[in-house]
């Protein structure tokens, strides 16, 4: 594994920061993710912090800690979670933490070096828990955001088998994720 996760299509180099918004049947929903200058050993591996909140009509539903490391050929690994779902500012639940290499849990891929159209893979392992699995849907394709033209943008198809009606189409472009 390397220190540093500069993957092409998920560069998480701390301090880096995404904010996404959107609407969903709840409201107004934003998810901020912001790569720490923090570490956590993780089966023995050094991995990169990433904590990801979610806020909806700005109160907060979801704070996360995700663990990650990069491999020496750049495939990118998640290696667990630690999350907290929250109502009325009181957490709810943590349903859906896991780490890698305790209670049978494996860690997963989240983005390949060279993503191939038609792989798919496991994002999370934790039998009953965390089951995220995904699939290279395309390469080379072209996308603008907010006015910004993003080209040999990947996208990759998401779903779980707890869910399989809830499938997500997520795109990511060359040194932006």
């Amino acid at each position: 594994m390397v220190a540093t996760i500069d993957n092409a299509y998920l560069p998480y180099l701390p301090g880096s920061r995404w904010v996404y918004e959107g609407v969903s049947e709840d409201g107004r929903e934003q998810i901020e993710v912001t790569v720490l200058d923090e570490r956590r050993e993780v089966m023995g591996i050094d991995a990169v912090v990433v904590r990801d909140t979610v806020t909806v009509d700005g109160d907060l539903v979801e704070d996360t800690y995700d663990w990650y490391t990069q491999d020496s050929g750049g495939n990118v690994w998640y290696l667990g979670e630690e999350t907290a779902e929250y109502e009325d500012g009181e957490v709810v639940s943590t349903e859906g933490s896991w780490e890698a290499g305790v209670d049978g849990a494996l860690p997963g891929i989240v983005m390949y070096a060279d993503p191939v159209p038609g792989t798919a893979y496991r994002q999370e392992y934790y039998e009953g828990e965390a089951e995220d699995v995904a699939e290279v849907e395309s390469t080379g394709e072209a996308a603008t955001v907010a006015g910004t033209e993003y080209t040999d943008v990947v996208v990759i198809r998401e779903w779980n088998p707890f869910e399989p009606e809830v499938v997500e189409d997520k795109s990511y472009a060359p040194g932006v994720g």
